[in-house]
């Protein structure tokens, strides 16, 4: 019997790659998409252990419908992660981050649909849990909070809006067409490199990267929701495989305050120039894993991926 084929949209990206090794080490023949196969900076999925015969590149777009066809044709699941994730301000936030998001994982379900797909994860965020200004402050956020888009709209947090959006779509058509669609939300990912991991480099260096629109005076002392990128592809692959698995899961280890965190590094690194200067504490919000957990979710210590997150860093040349 042929093992099971499952395609990962987005293949190259940062939490794709950790998802497309694991799915490779349990055996699965991969399908991944990526917008050009040839291009050097895919050239690291080849590597990967039984990528030469178990892993297939496929060039595709999220707005090319018939590029998505063909390489989620043979597919008993298909995991979607590719997402825009803006690291500078948008001169066209509809273009630029919308409409990939929200066409993109339209086109992506259509193509299930017509594939016969048993199963669809989709990679969403905590972006599109978290704000909510009409939530109840007292009370933690869990998978029945969604970002409000109207707010995230009159605030121009775009990503935030794009994952909401999307992830709302996704279960719609999912509902209205016996798709089985389930959601990952996980927080700020650490290990290796991506926009998330950036901001913890730079963090380690002593610079703030301003997450929001706003002012910003001095270091605001807000939360960071932190999951290890490797705990995460975790929880994919049990969202993925479990038969009871069903609705969002949000995927967070750590709700941690910036100032924190910091100090956990300076304790780690003392050697190392950290954040200082922070200002007021601003909790707005706190979320949990627990549905997670009781699917069978568990996660790594936050020293182990504070430690090989620098490591990384270091053997990159990123850091000194």
């Amino acid at each position: 019997m042929e093992k099971k084929r499952v395609c990962v949209t987005g293949a190259g990206g940062f939490v794709a790659s950790w998802i497309v090794k694991l799915l490779l080490s349990k055996g699965y023949i991969v399908h991944g998409t990526v917008r050009d196969p040839g291009e050097e900076k895919y050239a690291h999925l080849n590597k990967l252990e039984r990528a030469s015969y178990n892993l297939k590149l496929f060039k595709a777009d999220l707005l090319d419908y018939g590029s998505l066809v063909s390489a989620i044709a043979g597919c008993t699941g298909v995991i979607h992660v590719a997402c825009p994730v803006p690291t500078s301000t948008l001169s066209n936030p509809e273009v630029e981050m919308l409409e990939p998001a929200v066409t993109g994982t339209l086109n992506v379900l259509r193509a299930c649909s017509e594939a016969k797909v048993k199963r669809v994860v989709y990679i969403s965020s905590t972006a599109a849990v978290v704000k909510n200004p009409k939530w109840p402050e007292d009370r933690v956020k869990d998978e029945t909070c969604w970002s409000d888009r109207e707010y995230c709209r009159a605030t121009e947090n775009w990503y935030l809006l794009a994952k909401t959006e999307a992830e709302s779509i996704a279960f719609e058509y999912g509902k209205q067409n016996g798709l089985d669609v389930v959601a990952v939300n996980p927080g700020w990912m650490q290990s290796i490199l991506n926009f998330s991991t950036l901001l913890l480099l730079k963090f380690v260096k002593g610079v703030y990267i301003q997450i929001e629109p706003g002012d910003v005076d001095g270091v605001p002392n807000k939360l960071w929701v932190v999951v290890d990128v490797r705990d995460a592809a975790d929880a994919v692959l049990l969202a993925f495989e479990k038969p009871e698995s069903e609705g969002r899961y949000i995927c967070v280890a750590y709700n941690i305050m910036i100032k924190d965190l910091a100090e956990k590094l300076k304790s780690l690194y003392p050697d190392q120039t950290c954040l200082e200067n922070f200002g007021e504490d601003d909790r707005e919000y706190c979320v949990t894993s627990e549905k997670l957990q009781k699917l069978g979710w568990t996660y790594r210590q936050l020293e182990e991926t504070l430690v090989d997150s620098i490591k990384s860093y270091k053997k990159a040349g990123l850091l000194d």
